[in-house]
Parts: C-alpha cells; sequence; structure tokens
C-alpha cells in the first residue's frame, strides 16, 4: 500500500518539482556542529547528535512541496488534501516508522460533511418598524446551516445576548434564565475586558470568547441561531479572514448527537449599527453594557427571516499518524505526540486572478518541521522510554476538526499521553533569540521547558497578544480539551540582527496581508534557519517529556484538569 502510494505521488508531482543536484549535494551537508552545552543539556549525547541532524533546507523543501500550486491549496477534502496527506505518509514510511492509523495504514478516517451555501439563501432582517434588510451574502454576512440539511428556515426573534457567556467560576451569566430556544442570538466575539488574572485570566482570552465556544453554548440553549458580530479589535482579525474563512465549501464532523444551529453566522459592524438603528437603540451603549455582571438579554424586536439552502457532500478526510515505540518495556505503552495540521483554504475557483490559498507558512511550514522531527528522531541511535506519535492533522483551518476527531479516537488512550507539541504558523525568518510556548506554563512541565529554553539561550516571551486567544485556535486545543497538556512551539519577536520592532513588523505584515491570503506562497531565499531552530527545541522537550519518570499533568485548578482526571 505504502508503495502504491509512493509511486502514485512520484508520478504525481516529480516531473515539476526535481531538486536542483547542487541543493542534493547541499542537503547532504551536516549542519554545523554546536556546542552540546548549549543544547539540551538534560539529553543524552545521542539524542543531542540527533537534534544537531536537523536541516533548514529539509524542512523548506518540504514547504516547498506542500505550497505548490499543484496542490490547489491543500483543501479539506480535495485532491491537494488528499495528495498532502498521501506525501506525509508517504516521508513517515521512508523514515521508517510504523503506521498507527485505521488498519495497520498511517491514515486515520475522518467522517466529515462539506456544506456549500446554496445561491438562493435568503437572510433578512425584519425590524417591528421601518424597512427589512436583506443582506447580501460575504459582504454583509456569512452564515452555514450546521444541521447538515439540505434545507432549513428560521423565522424568529433577534435577542441581543451581550458575549453569550455562561461561566460559574467567573460569576459570569449573560443569559440570566432566560428562555432562548427558538431565538436568535445577536453576541459579541471576545469576552468582557480585564486586568485581572483571576477574572477570565485578564488579558488572556479564553476559550469563552472564542466563536466555536459561542455557537456551541447557543445551541446547548435550544436557540436556532447565533449572529456574531464582527469588530476587527475584538476579534483580532479583518472581515477578509472571517469571509475567505468562511465562503464556498466549509466541513464539519459526521452529525453526532451534539446540538447543531440552523444558522451560524457574523456580520458585518455596520450591519450591527443599523441593526440596532432600527430598534432605537445605541450599539455603543449596548457594548459598553455588556461588560457589566448585571447585563440581562435585551429583545431588539426584529426578527431574522433566513431561508438556509445548502449543497452537502458527505466525504472523508484523514489524519495522518506514525510511531516511534518506546525503548522502555513498560512506559512504551505512553507516548508523546507531535502534531501539525496540513490543510489549507484550497482553491476558490469563481475567484479571479490568483486564486490558489497556497499556506506556505500556515502550515507548511509546521508539517515541514514535524517530519523533520519525525526522520531525526527515526535516525537517533537510542530512543527514548515512552513511545513518540508524530500526527499531521486535517480539516484545522474549518474549526479544529481533525484534531477534535483525534483528540476523540487517539492511538492510545488520551490518559497515557503524556504531552502534545504543536506547530502551526511559523515564519521563516531567521535565527530567533525567543520563544514562545503559551500554555505551557499550565502544566507541570513547564519548569523543563524553562531549563530547556535556558540551553538554547532563548528567552520565553509571553503571547504577544493574549487578547487574541492563540491557545484556543490551533490543535493543541483539541487535545487540551480531552485532557492531554498540550501547547504550541513558536518563534517570539526578536530575531539576531534586528530589534523587537522588526519582528512585531513581519508579525503585522503577514497578518494584514498574508493571513488566509493566496499571497501565503513559497519564495525562494526565505531563512528557515527560525524553523530548524523551533525544530530543535521542540524535539528536546519532547525527548524530556518521554523521558520523565511521570507523565505529565496540569497544574491544580486549570480549565483542562477535570478533563485529565476523567481521561486517566
Amino acid at each position: 500500500m505504502i508503495i502504491r502510494r509512493i509511486l502514485l505521488l512520484t508520478a504525481a508531482v516529480l516531473p515539476v518539482l526535481l531538486i536542483p543536484a547542487q541543493e542534493m549535494l547541499a542537503a547532504q551537508k551536516p549542519p554545523k556542529a554546536q556546542a552540546e552545552k548549549h543544547f539540551g543539556s538534560h539529553l543524552p549525547s545521542a539524542a543531542i547528535s540527533a537534534m544537531q541532524s536537523i536541516r533548514p533546507e529539509n524542512i523548506e523543501t518540504h514547504v516547498r512541496f506542500l505550497s505548490h500550486d499543484l496542490l490547489e491549496g491543500r483543501g479539506t477534502g480535495q485532491r491537494g488534501g488528499d495528495i498532502a496527506a498521501e506525501y506525509i505518509a508517504a516521508q513517515f514510511a521512508l523514515y521508517g516508522l510504523k503506521p498507527a492509523g485505521d488498519n495497520g495504514s498511517y491514515l486515520q478516517k475522518v467522517p466529515m460533511v462539506g456544506i456549500t451555501p446554496g445561491a438562493d439563501t435568503r437572510f433578512t432582517l425584519i425590524p417591528s418598524h421601518g424597512s427589512s434588510m436583506d443582506l447580501k451574502a460575504l459582504t454583509d454576512y456569512v452564515a452555514y446551516d450546521q444541521t447538515q440539511q439540505p434545507e432549513s428556515t428560521v423565522d424568529a426573534e433577534i435577542i441581543y445576548v451581550g458575549y453569550g457567556i455562561e461561566a460559574p467560576e467567573y460569576n459570569w451569566d449573560d443569559y440570566k434564565g432566560v428562555d432562548v430556544k427558538g431565538k436568535v442570538l445577536l453576541m459579541l466575539v471576545n469576552e468582557p475586558p480585564s486586568d485581572d488574572p483571576k477574572f477570565f485570566t485578564g488579558k488572556a482570552l479564553t476559550y469563552y470568547g472564542r466563536w466555536m465556544y459561542k455557537y456551541e453554548e447557543a445551541a446547548r440553549k435550544g436557540a436556532a441561531g447565533a449572529i456574531l458580530i464582527h469588530k476587527t479589535e475584538m476579534a483580532s482579525y479583518s472581515w477578509d479572514v472571517v469571509r475567505n474563512s468562511n465562503s464556498g465549501e466549509k466541513s464539519f464532523l459526521k452529525l453526532d448527537a451534539t446540538p447543531r444551529l440552523k444558522s451560524a453566522a457574523w456580520i458585518q459592524l455596520d450591519v450591527a449599527r443599523k441593526l440596532v438603528s432600527n430598534s432605537g437603540m445605541d450599539l455603543d451603549k449596548m457594548m459598553s453594557d455588556a461588560n457589566s455582571r448585571d447585563f440581562k438579554p435585551v429583545p431588539l424586536h426584529v426578527r431574522l427571516s433566513a431561508r438556509m439552502t445548502s449543497k452537502i457532500r458527505p466525504f472523508e478526510s484523514n489524519n495522518v499518524i506514525s510511531v516511534l515505540p518506546g525503548a522502555d518495556r513498560v512506559l512504551k505503552n505512553e507516548g508523546v505526540m507531535y502534531t501539525a495540521h496540513y490543510d489549507h483554504l484550497g482553491i476558490r475557483p469563481d475567484m479571479p486572478g490568483d486564486n490558489i490559498y497556497n499556506g506556505a507558512i500556515d502550515n507548511a511550514t509546521g508539517c515541514g518541521i514535524l517530519m523533520e522531527i519525525a526522520r531525526v528522531y527515526a535516525a537517533a541511535a537510542q530512543r527514548p522510554r515512552r513511545s513518540l506519535y508524530f500526527v499531521s492533522v486535517t480539516a484545522e483551518e474549518q474549526g479544529l476538526l481533525g484534531s477534535e476527531y483525534l483528540g476523540k479516537h487517539p492511538p492510545i488512550p488520551a490518559g497515557k499521553i503524556s504531552l502534545d507539541l504543536n506547530y502551526d504558523d511559523v515564519p521563516p525568518l531567521g535565527s530567533p533569540e525567543e520563544v514562545e510556548v503559551s500554555g505551557a506554563e499550565r502544566t507541570n512541565f513547564y519548569p523543563a521547558v524553562q531549563a530547556t529554553a535556558q540551553d538554547f539561550r532563548f528567552a520565553i516571551r509571553p503571547d504577544a497578544r493574549p487578547e487574541a486567544g492563540h491557545y484556543y485556535r490551533s490543535d493543541h486545543f483539541s487535545l487540551a480539551r480531552v485532557g492531554i497538556p498540550a501547547f504550541s512551539i513558536n518563534e517570539g519577536m526578536k530575531f539576531k540582527g534586528h530589534d523587537e520592532a522588526w519582528g512585531r513588523e513581519q508579525d503585522a505584515d503577514y497578518t494584514a496581508h498574508h493571513y488566509h491570503q493566496p499571497s501565503d506562497e513559497y519564495h525562494p531565499g526565505m531563512d528557515y534557519t527560525s524553523d530548524a531552530a523551533m525544530a530543535r527545541f521542540g524535539f528536546a522537550l519532547g525527548w524530556e517529556a518521554a523521558s520523565q519518570p511521570h507523565i505529565i499533568d496540569w497544574k491544580k485548578g486549570d480549565e483542562f484538569e477535570r478533563a485529565r482526571r476523567a481521561s486517566q
């Protein structure tokens, strides 16, 4: 089966991706030796030797392939995404890693449903007094029917519920016992602002602020629909990101018993202002009022009349899973996991000009790092005590769906997975002097993270934008939800030869002009020193975690501690 995959892959891509001879020779040159005292003083010499064989040009080669136009943006359930999965599986096989997917294969099938809103979908706001507002898809709003039905109708009163949060641990309830069954809920993204770390963790966004939670909570309360008001400063990304992420086909895990919304929507800020104004209210005041514990739901005397039509396409996508068995007779039944998503936004045939969302940085870089770490682990002269799992997941861009399925169907029980280290969106910017490991401080593994960072001479940088809720926006979160200690590894803002302002400029430019845009492409000359440095750092952390006498845990009182107890 693996030989067939490799042959198919080679036939499809080799003619356009032959590596020049000089690059082949360069790839065979070992990197310059690093003084052992600067790298992983906690590691045995065999691990240090393996870690030092990580090569930036290998990561770059993977990035170039995965972000090539031939893969058409690696869309979930699309041909390019399937090729990417087969490519990664082929690499794992070549390294000699064992398959850990379904039926002795490297692939874990993820049953999904693709939903494409129909051109005849109608989304109209009807106030008690005044003219109706017929909203234009993608320009004024985006919406999906989560029920996975070809047609649903909504004719319901809209109720403003502030942030749409019920969080008893923070003594916060936006619903105040109001029955919202069958209603449509208008709500804000994010959460009540605070500098108090004991109140929604201060400036750092919690899961309560994420759009996924708000839809889930609305559905749990029996609402027919939920409409999020988009404001760039609160969402931490522009309307372009919302539009691009919610146009065309969107994927969902195959329907289970979880409650779903007939209409899960976003609307532009100006549309929300007009909607509220038609009810004789002021949106700025309403947004301010939502910051108080005394807030109560506000009926708007406006109805949503929507006819949601959808093209339904059942399909299967795949997570790619391999394992390197541990050396200890007992502890090999436990594991440490590395993850990175391979999917991106695919190709948009209806767009003029460049319509391929190549996803070079997001997240061909993470996949390149994952594969390079897997390669050097497999080639190491010694293995750590626990097993190592290397997983490239699908459908991250669709709402962390592949990792959600992985969390519910892990290769070994979640309680036996000591740690997940995730890579997502690691820009090739040169030699980093900082590392971001947001979420690591929530685990009892953090002292080892600090010691390893010191070995690498990395400063640990706090999340550059805690208000953006990055911890809840990548695949490690799906593993944390089932109790597995998990966090992502990335660079900070300071790079050798540049000041911090330069790093911030690179980050801002990427977010504004390339994130979830067709311009996120591979370009020769990018400096993958940074990606290799993050790979070495992650290698060292993984080896340390896989060698510890006890399994890693969340710190007492963490929001994921209960799930950890339930998994063990």
